[in-house]
């Protein structure tokens, strides 16, 4: 079963999260994180984080150069992994952003 959601995380600054994931029971089977960011330009992705190769990435964003590798962020399951990139973005994304501008 897949889910999606969004949630503004700080409208003033034009902050979003955007969590799509795939279960099946109670286990992710596949998830993104995102960290969306509203500009002049339009939306643009700041931070991902994702189980496209079956283990728990984070991509950073930059402005100049787009994406960048992915990095293992955490070692336990899926749905951990999803769970601690959500808390990630909900308590980082000033920083997350800010580093996203100067690059």
């Amino acid at each position: 079963m897949g889910a999606l959601y969004r949630r503004i995380l700080d409208s003033a600054l034009g902050a979003l999260l955007r969590v799509e994931f795939t279960t099946q029971g109670s286990v992710v089977l596949d998830f993104a994180v995102i960290l969306l960011l509203e500009t002049e330009e339009g939306m643009e992705t700041v931070r991902v984080y994702d189980a496209a190769h079956g283990h728990n990435e984070m991509h950073r964003y930059t402005r100049s150069g787009g994406k960048e590798p992915g990095k293992v962020f955490h070692s336990g399951t899926l749905g951990e992994g999803m769970r601690a990139a959500i808390s990630e973005v909900e308590h980082g994304y000033r920083e997350m952003i800010e580093g996203w501008k100067s690059q």
